[in-house]
């Protein structure tokens, strides 16, 4: 048996998570990969996978072994690119995703910046308000904000960032600063379809609390919902970077900060099944420092501290 190409094998079947698929992916027939799967079980001693007509999925056994395949083959594939790329600058092409206005505002000139610096790689960036599945569409690394759901991924929390409530300068002299998130009931608040909603969370005391907010402006996308602030229609409640520019100009200010929700991290996802090559593992590490970079801001950092 050849036991590297059992475990590329084994690999396969529980990324795709079924045998034909990896089958097909290894170039192989289904005849054959069910052998090398019976083999690699026999010669284990143990079985990998639960197996029914519907479905296949990994046993305990099965997902201590995947852990150690993912380390064996990731050392094998360093080793040859070592060699491959003779000291030589990273090629090929990378796959991105980013939120829209995120990645508009700091991956966008990122990337040009990795590019220009590894003229050999082509880089294409999707922006995406929406969780984008990195297997099933082909995408090499993922720029997330907030929680991860997918357990699947390996994921690299950079900095984190900060959701906060903001008003023009003018609104503010016109209606005066809220000691309270309960205030804003009765403010007019401009909404925008997104996380927050009718309701907008706040934490106080180590306790989190939402205030139902209304106005007689909603949208569904953030930017022209901050343009609106910006002009003085009410109070907004933002991801931070969203506003940053801004504030920044003094055109918005944020309120309430002492009761902001905690932080979401920002992080950088890739699947799983992907065995890095080196163009791929030095744009994380070149994402990581530039994104880094923001956790100095007032992305991450109430103003003044």
């Amino acid at each position: 048996m050849d036991k590297l190409r059992a475990m590329q094998a084994f690999t396969h079947i529980a990324d795709q998570g079924s045998l034909t698929a990896a089958a097909r992916v290894m170039t192989s027939s289904l005849p054959a990969m069910v052998r090398t799967l019976a083999a690699l079980e026999a010669h284990l001693g143990v079985r990998l996978f639960n197996r029914t007509t519907r479905r296949i999925a990994l046993t305990d056994e099965g997902r201590r072994y995947l852990e150690r395949c993912r380390e064996v083959l990731g050392a094998v594939q360093d080793a040859e690119e070592s060699l491959s790329d003779q000291g030589g600058e990273p090629r090929g092409q990378l796959v991105i995703t980013a939120p829209v206005l995120f990645g508009q505002m700091y991956v966008a000139p990122a990337v040009t910046r990795f590019v220009q610096r590894y003229p050999e790689v082509s880089c294409k960036l999707l922006l995406h308000d929406r969780v984008v599945n990195l297997l099933e569409e082909g995408i090499d690394v993922g720029v997330r904000i907030g929680a991860l759901e997918d357990s699947t991924l390996v994921a690299q929390s950079v900095f984190s960032i900060r959701r906060v409530v903001v008003a023009s300068p003018a609104y503010l002299r016109k209606h005066g600063t809220p000691a309270h998130p309960r205030e804003l009931a009765s403010s007019n608040c401009v909404r925008f379809t997104g996380p927050s909603g009718p309701w907008w969370t706040f934490h106080d005391k180590g306790k989190t609390f939402t205030v139902p907010v209304t106005g007689n402006l909603e949208f569904n996308n953030a930017a022209p919902a901050v343009e609106a602030c910006v002009a003085g229609a009410g109070f907004g409640m933002f991801i931070s970077y969203q506003a940053a520019p801004f504030v920044q100009q003094k055109k918005l200010v944020t309120v309430l900060e002492e009761f902001e929700p905690p932080k979401r991290p920002v992080s950088l996802v890739y699947p799983h099944a992907r065995l890095l090559p080196s163009r791929t593992r030095i744009f994380i590490e070149r994402m990581k420092e530039e994104l880094s970079k923001l956790s100095q801001t007032t992305l991450a950092s109430p103003t003044g501290t």
